[in-house]
C-alpha cells in the first residue's frame, strides 16, 4: 500500500513513516501542497494537513477530488465543527485530529479503503536483502531463511521500524524486553552479537547493524553505504 503524506511538520512526517511502514504502508510525504495533484499516480490515499505554508488545505481536497477519487484523511489540528464539514462537504473522506497515534491513523487507511472496497495489502519490511515479516514472524537474508529465536526476531523487528535511526539500547530494552528501567545494557549487548553470527558479520565489520558508540544501534542497507 502506498500513500501520499503531505504534511509540512517534519516531526509529524518523521513520526508516521517508519510506524505506518511498520503495517506494510510505504510513504511520499510533500512538505508544500502545490503541486500534490502531480503525485498521485500509483497512490492509495492522501493523507493532508490543513496548515501547509503555501495553500489552505481546504483549498487542496477540491483539486485532487477533481483530479482523482483516491480517499483523502485530513490530519490537522483544527478540531472546530465548521471546519471539519466543510473538510468532509469539499470531498475528504475522514478527519484525524492531532495529536494522534500512527495505529489509529493506519486503522483510519484501512477504514477508508474497506468503504471504497479496495483490498487492504500488507507487505514486509524490507533492508537491503533483509526481509523482516511480522505477521509470521520469519526473516530471510538474500531469500534464505534465517532461524532466529524469539528474541532475536524482536530486536530485529524493533530496528527494522526505524531503518537508518540510531535506536537506543534504553529504548530496545523498553520495546523489546519491558524494561524501561532498571535493565542491563549487557542484555542488548548480547542479543545484538547472537543476531550478527546469523546475519554473517560482526561488530568489527559490521553490514546491516552499526553500532554508535555511546548511543545505540542502527539497522542499515549496506549497498546505502
Amino acid at each position: 500500500m502506498h500513500i501520499l503524506l503531505v504534511e509540512d511538520d517534519d516531526r509529524v512526517a518523521a513520526a508516521l513513516r517508519p510506524a505506518l511502514h511498520r503495517h506494510g504502508i510505504t510513504t511520499t510525504r510533500l512538505a508544500k501542497g502545490r503541486g500534490a495533484t502531480d503525485h498521485l499516480a500509483g497512490v492509495d490515499v492522501v493523507l493532508l494537513d490543513l496548515g501547509l505554508p503555501d495553500v489552505d488545505g481546504l483549498t487542496m481536497i477540491p483539486m485532487i477530488r477533481a483530479a482523482s477519487t483516491v480517499p483523502i484523511i485530513v490530519i490537522t489540528a483544527r478540531d472546530d465543527d465548521a471546519t471539519i464539514v466543510q473538510a468532509l462537504d469539499g470531498g475528504a473522506d475522514d478527519y484525524v485530529v492531532k495529536p494522534f497515534g500512527a495505529e489509529q491513523v493506519a486503522a483510519r487507511i484501512r477504514a477508508v479503503l474497506r468503504r471504497g472496497g479496495a483490498p487492504t495489502t500488507y507487505e514486509p519490511i524490507r533492508v537491503g536483502d533483509l526481509v523482516i515479516d511480522e505477521r509470521s514472524r520469519t526473516v530471510t537474508l538474500a531469500g534464505e531463511p534465517l532461524e532466529l529465536a524469539r528474541k532475536e526476531f524482536d530486536l530485529l523487528f524493533a530496528l527494522a521500524q526505524r531503518p537508518g535511526e540510531v535506536v537506543t539500547k534504553r529504548e530496545l530494552l523498553a520495546e523489546v524486553w519491558r524494561q524501561a528501567y532498571g535493565g542491563s545494557d549487557r542484555t542488548v549487548d548480547v542479543h545484538l552479537s547472537w543476531l550478527r553470527r546469523k546475519l554473517g558479520e560482526t561488530a568489527a565489520e559490521p553490514r546491516y547493524l552499526v553500532s554508535v558508540r555511546g548511543v545505540g544501534v542502527r539497522l542499515v542497507d549496506p549497498d546505502e553505504g
